[in-house]
C-alpha cells in the first residue's frame, strides 16, 4: 500500500485493536464471518444475560438500540475508509454529522 493511499483512518481497525488486545483471534473472526449479524447480537445479549443470571431487567435494550447501532456503524465506517469524509459518505450523512457522532460516542479515542 503506498503512502498516498493511507488515510487518517488507516489504523482505526476494530479487528486489529481486538486482536492486539488479545480479545479475539483470526480463527474467531473466521467463525464469526459465518454468523448473521442478527444472530451475533442475539448471542451477545444471551451471553450477557447469562453473566447476570438472566437478570437484564431494567436495562433499556430497546431504547438504547439506536445508540448501539449508530456507534457500531460509525466504527465500521471509520475503519473501512481512508478519511472521515469517505466515512460520512459511506454512511449517507454529512461530515458535520459524523464528527458530532464521533465526539458524542467518544469513538476516535476508543479506536486509537
Amino acid at each position: 500500500m503506498s503512502i498516498k493511499n493511507i488515510g487518517r483512518n488507516h489504523y482505526q481497525s476494530i479487528s486489529k485493536k481486538l486482536i492486539t488486545n488479545n480479545i479475539t483471534s483470526k480463527s474467531f473472526e473466521d467463525i464469526l464471518t459465518n454468523i448473521s449479524i442478527e444472530d451475533i447480537i442475539a448471542l451477545k445479549l444471551e451471553l450477557s444475560a447469562r453473566l447476570v443470571k438472566g437478570k437484564l431487567y431494567g436495562f433499556p435494550i430497546w431504547k438504547t438500540v439506536d445508540y448501539i447501532i449508530k456507534e457500531s456503524l460509525i466504527k465500521f465506517a471509520l475503519s473501512a475508509t481512508r478519511s472521515q469524509k469517505e466515512a460520512a459518505s459511506l454512511l449517507g450523512i454529512n461530515i458535520h454529522e459524523l464528527r458530532t457522532y464521533v465526539n458524542k460516542y467518544n469513538i476516535n479515542k476508543e479506536l486509537e
